[in-house]
């Protein structure tokens, strides 16, 4: 379609489809994108339209990197862009508060010098293209995000979802799956962009929904969609920022899946998911004297969590949204006490993830679910709020993280899409 057919009601009603009662705010949204692709790429071409979300982790904290289970959910909040197809391999793409940047696509070859940039999730997602025989092309694009950077809702894994769900509907005609768009920009970021994350979040943002994924096979990791609408429950999904300084946390991060690791190794294996419950459990007294009693705090945290994702999934499809929330709690409970990613040791002062959970469970005891959300440490915190508390929750909130600290979001049912 015409750029200029994006102010008519025939598209509101796709926007519709996707954003439901949000769709108004959103078709200014994409008449502003509009305007800055008119001024890079002119308002003559044919355009089309395109959405990813960011995600929110539910269940299953610090679980994947010991080919664990989780939770995760799409929300509301997406990457979207305007394109149009090229007749050649040059893909220009100018994203809104970020430097233009170009592509050739005809050169694939890994370079080191673009690691950590845009240009390497760009040119890997092409290759993986390539190396599993779809088609793939130039295009130009616009985009802008609503996905909160830093926030732990995956920015990245949006604008990867984003990049290859317009090579799919350009250059495929939309056939290649919603998982192997996932799988393809975790290659992408893996290889080119030289980040090593799982896959859940490339997942969430691409199937869309409440999506349950098994990774004890990395290389096939098991995805099921839970049907469940929040909404239904009078509920949304508050996001607390609590504005920790992340710095120099890296060392803390890396430690949970080392010491995880370090149990598996001392009985033989690599992960824990290759270990059984009752092996750690049995040889404690030795395992210990080896790695630490954090260690094993840390594994029973995770053979605990991989049966809450069970219990919550299974809650979603039963619609018991009260053994979810439950459930939920306790998951927090496990990060805060074995897992311990709600503070760092070294600064034991600076609490404030731990103090919003305090915080939480003052204003909503046995009204909410609550717990740490994503690595931890500093960061955010995830609330199952329901909307009758939402004004006196976030007012209490903010007077303590900020004007600025409490997002209401909803989980949202499309993944990568053309609108």
């Amino acid at each position: 379609m015409k750029i200029q057919e994006i102010n008519t009601q025939e598209f509101l009603k796709r926007l519709e489809v996707v954003y439901g009662t949000d769709a108004e705010r959103q078709q200014e949204r994409y008449l502003s994108l509009a305007e800055s692709f008119k001024k890079d790429f002119g308002d003559n071409a044919d355009v089309r339209f395109f959405s990813a979300p960011g995600r929110t982790e539910v269940g299953g904290n610090h679980t994947d990197h010991n080919n664990g289970k989780v939770l995760a959910a799409a929300i509301n909040l997406d990457a979207v862009a305007i394109a149009e197809k090229r007749d050649d391999l040059i893909i220009n793409v100018n994203s809104q508060g970020y430097s233009p940047l170009t592509v050739d696509a005809g050169d694939i070859e890994i370079k080191d010098e673009e690691a950590g940039k845009s240009n390497a999730l760009i040119r890997g997602i092409c290759a993986r293209f390539k190396e599993l025989g779809y088609n793939y092309g130039g295009f130009n694009a616009s985009i802008t995000s609503e996905v909160l950077s830093g926030s732990g809702l995956s920015s990245s894994a949006a604008y990867e979802v984003l990049i290859g769900t317009i090579l799919n509907y350009l250059y495929n005609d939309g056939k290649i799956s919603a998982v192997e768009i996932a799988c393809i920009s975790q290659y992408a970021e893996n290889v080119y962009f030289k980040k090593p994350c799982g896959l859940m979040d490339q997942t969430a943002c691409s199937v869309g929904g409440f999506v349950q994924i098994d990774f004890k096979d990395t290389k096939n990791p098991v995805i099921n969609k839970v049907d469940f609408n929040l909404d239904e429950f009078d509920h949304a999904l508050c996001i607390v920022d609590t504005g920790g300084n992340h710095a120099d946390l890296t060392d803390d991060y890396a430690a949970i899946r080392l010491e995880m690791n370090s149990v598996a190794e001392y009985l033989g294996k690599s992960v824990l998911r290759e270990v059984e419950p009752s092996e750690v459990f049995e040889k404690m007294g030795e395992i210990r004297k080896k790695t630490g009693d954090r260690a094993i705090e840390r594994a029973i945290h995770f053979y605990n969590e991989n049966s809450r994702v069970e219990r919550l999934a299974a809650a979603l499809d039963k619609k018991d949204f009260d053994e979810f929330k439950s459930t939920i709690i306790e998951s927090g409970k496990s990060s805060y006490m074995y897992n311990q990613n709600c503070f760092t040791v070294k600064n034991p002062e600076s609490q404030p993830v731990a103090l919003a959970l305090c915080l939480t469970e003052e204003l909503l005891k046995g009204k909410a679910a609550y717990r740490v959300h994503g690595g931890g440490f500093a960061g955010t915190i995830q609330v199952f709020l329901p909307k009758s508390e939402i004004e006196n929750y976030t007012t209490a909130m903010k007077k303590v993280f900020g004007e600025n600290s409490c997002y209401i979001l909803s989980v949202r049912s499309h993944g990568g899409c053309e609108i």
